[in-house]
């Protein structure tokens, strides 16, 4: 049940909304979209500006070795504390909400408790995490995998980008390669809101998300060989075509999702042929698999599946194939208690509330091995997202910040 010590506090909105829209100034598309890459210039700007925000409501920051910012509220007590974190990375043709929101509702959370002079037992945290998009450097959920210790700092930090530059380096150039060790905060518990990223909410008509837990996901890079060769005089029969070889992989990459079914989703999202020529046979193709499903068995099948697939067709082709492992996390069921709380404090205000699980990736799901764990979704337009025209409106935004707050504080009375 909500405290009745801070039953009557509620978020604002326009505080929160005109967050939303200074931060996506920092990289900002035509449109109304985001483009603000990780370690980028205009990351930097946007970094900036949340610690900015983070010192003018006292809070005192913390920079890891990794580029994390943390900015931590003292509570009554000193106790573990209790961390609302996100990302404001965002991908090359992001929107306003993705990884922002949960960020700038943690921060509307500390302004609501400055504003009337409340002091929580616990501290409150809030983070902002590195590379969290995983669209500059792989793998996705970076900074909070080295935070929780799932990926080793001297690793993440020698991360190479498509263009050679060096998670490390670019750290150090935008002035982010903090000195604080990754990792120094385990939290009483964890919290972050996000948008959906997808239709469910919005065409079952829930307002809120209790979200129970987080997809598996297994990125793998494939690159194929073949060879070049003309496109007019090479008999059908002889050829060694890296790019039929490529196509028919996404062709299987879909067969395999519908034969594992039960929710098991696939996705090429890359594909180069070298040369990338139309009247010449493709000597090299470079091809990613995203594969992701709730349930850890069905997903190693798929991974299986697909495998078996490729071998027969680079057989087949006469090609040769490499995988390379990009990114794999198991599956992450959050705690029951805590999608329990976000449940209960949604209907305690009146919202329609899911539980549900998240399709995408999200830092949250490094910190459930160590600590009680929740995320809080809000619907997302036309289940739109990672595209400029992401929306999510200006009432659904103030639920899904009021269920936070009232979680987040339920939890900070705690002892």
């Amino acid at each position: 049940m909500t405290h009745p010590a801070f039953s009557n506090l509620r978020i604002d909105i326009d505080r929160l909304l005109g967050r939303l829209m200074a931060l996506g100034q920092d990289g900002a598309l035509e449109g109304g979209g985001v483009c603000r890459l990780a370690l980028s210039d205009t990351d930097k700007l946007g970094r900036d500006r949340v610690v900015g925000w983070m010192k003018d409501l006292g809070l005192t920051v913390t920079v890891d070795k990794i580029g994390n910012l943390k900015g931590i509220l003292q509570g009554r007590e000193d106790l573990p504390p209790v961390m609302i974190g996100s990302h404001i990375d965002t991908v090359a043709t992001g929107g306003l909400y993705d990884g922002n929101l949960g960020v700038l509702a943690g921060l509307e959370v500390i302004s609501v408790l400055k504003d009337s002079g409340y002091v929580p037992l616990r501290p409150i945290v809030v983070g902002a995490f590195t590379n969290e998009e995983g669209s500059r450097f792989a793998p996705d959920m970076l900074g909070s995998a080295v935070d929780r210790g799932s990926l080793p700092l001297d690793e993440a930090l020698a991360v190479k980008d498509a263009d050679g530059f060096v998670v490390g380096e670019e750290l150090a150039r935008i002035g982010y390669a903090g000195e604080t060790e990754p990792g120094q905060i385990t939290p009483y518990c964890f919290f972050e809101m996000h948008v959906e990223q997808g239709p469910v909410l919005e065409e079952e008509g829930d307002l809120i998300g209790a979200v129970t837990g987080v997809q598996g996901i297994s990125w793998t890079e494939y690159v194929v060989e073949g060879v070049s060769n003309h496109a007019g005089t090479t008999p059908m029969r002889l050829r060694h075509d890296a790019g039929f070889a490529a196509a028919s992989i996404s062709v299987a990459a879909r067969k395999v999702a519908g034969e594992v079914g039960d929710g098991q989703v696939a996705t090429v999202g890359v594909t180069e042929l070298d040369p990338n020529l139309v009247n010449v046979i493709a000597r090299k193709a470079r091809l990613t698999v995203d594969l992701r499903h709730i349930d850890e068995q069905k997903l190693q099948q798929a991974e299986k599946m697909l495998a078996a697939e490729i071998e027969c067709i680079c057989r087949a082709e006469g090609v040769s194939v490499t995988a390379r492992k990009l990114a794999r996390f198991e599956p992450v069921m959050f705690n029951e208690s805590m999608v329990d709380l976000i449940a209960k404090t949604a209907r305690e205000q009146g919202y329609a509330v899911r539980r549900m699980p998240s399709g995408a990736g999200h830092d949250a799901q490094m910190f459930a091995p160590d600590c009680p764990t929740a995320m809080v979704f809000v619907p997302s337009k036309g289940g739109i997202s990672h595209n400029i025209e992401e929306y999510t409106a200006p009432e659904e935004l103030q639920a899904g910040a009021n269920v936070l707050l009232q979680a987040v504080l339920t939890k900070a009375e705690e002892r």
